[in-house]
């Protein structure tokens, strides 16, 4: 794991995003507080974990006989999220911002068809094989974990707030621009990686 420190900052950047799952997170925390949402993190993490594993492995297989196949989803994955960006920017501020039925099975229906498990599969873990892929894993776990904790947190913090700081509105345009400078930097290093060989 020589490159640990920069799969943990691309991990940290796309997870500190906010997205279905984050915003889940973030309504639990408003409505039940950080202890309350806890038993969500489940949900969470087998979501990605499944996705990551079916998404490398599908690619990884497919990439052996077709060696365009890891670029085509990389730019897949950047499409969805540019499409995410677009989506979030002309709804900003405009959806309900009380979520109800926020289970573990939501959670981790959200978290399994998140696109960003698609970015993290195709775009930041390495292709390493499956048993690789494990340790890369276990700190992608501990990531999810401090990041949905502080998901949780901010929409505990938000929900007592009376100043309207954090509006939904202002949030939701400051990720999708995250998100569209995400989905740029993706395309760059597809290209540059298509590019150099």
């Amino acid at each position: 794991m020589s490159d640990l420190m920069p799969f943990v900052l691309a991990v940290l950047a796309l997870l500190a995003v906010p997205g279905p799952t984050n915003t889940l997170m973030a309504a639990a925390g408003a409505s039940r507080g950080v202890l309350g949402s806890l038993p969500l993190l489940a949900g969470e993490l087998g979501g990605y974990f499944i996705a990551i594993t079916v998404w490398t492995e599908i690619v990884g297989a497919a990439a052996n006989t077709q060696p365009l196949v890891p670029a085509v989803a990389k730019f897949v994955a950047a499409a969805f999220l540019l499409w995410s960006a677009w989506k979030l920017w002309r709804a900003a501020g405009s959806a309900d911002g009380v979520q109800r039925g926020i289970t573990l099975g939501r959670v981790f229906a959200t978290t399994l068809i998140n696109p960003k498990g698609l970015v993290f599969a195709f775009a930041i873990f390495p292709t390493v094989g499956f048993v690789g892929r494990l340790s890369y894993l276990g700190v992608f776990a501990g990531l999810v974990v401090v990041t949905a904790i502080g998901w949780m947190t901010l929409g505990m913090v938000a929900a007592r707030s009376s100043r309207g700081v954090l509006t939904s509105a202002r949030v939701e345009r400051v990720t999708a621009v995250a998100l569209a400078a995400f989905a740029a930097g993706l395309v760059v290093q597809t290209v540059q990686g298509l590019l150099g060989h």
